[in-house]
């Protein structure tokens, strides 16, 4: 079982950058494949990126490509996500996630273990 602690979200400007990290609890975080997911007002939880075990394999929504970038380090049981030029339609809490499952997952079902979230607010 492994515990998850968002932090780093906060209010900027359209524009600016933020970077959001997820402290994991265990001692068998490098086993997890990891995610971020996010939640604006009245609309579903969507997928936003994911990163295998060893960090070496990441996917993106194609609304955050180019411009957020997830990492972790393993020593230090810890995943982040880079976010630049950040829009007003970024806005949301975002989660962290983990799944056992040997696969770089952007569904929410394929996730064990959820954060309590970090709230973004961009505003234009």
């Amino acid at each position: 079982q492994v515990q998850l602690v968002e932090s780093g979200g906060g209010l900027v400007q359209a524009g600016g950058s933020l970077r959001l990290s997820c402290a994991a609890s265990g001692r068998t975080f490098s086993r997890y494949y990891m995610g971020w997911f996010r939640q604006a007002p009245g609309k579903e939880r969507e997928f936003v990126s994911a990163i295998n075990r060893s960090g070496a394999s990441t996917l993106y929504a194609d609304s955050v490509k180019g411009r957020f970038t997830i990492s972790r380090d393993n020593a230090k049981n810890m995943v982040y996500l880079q976010m630049n030029s950040l829009k007003p339609e970024d806005t949301a809490v975002y989660y962290c996630a983990a799944t056992s499952r040997a696969v770089v997952a952007d569904e929410r079902h394929e996730y064990d273990y959820w954060g309590q979230g970090t709230q973004v607010t961009v505003s234009s």
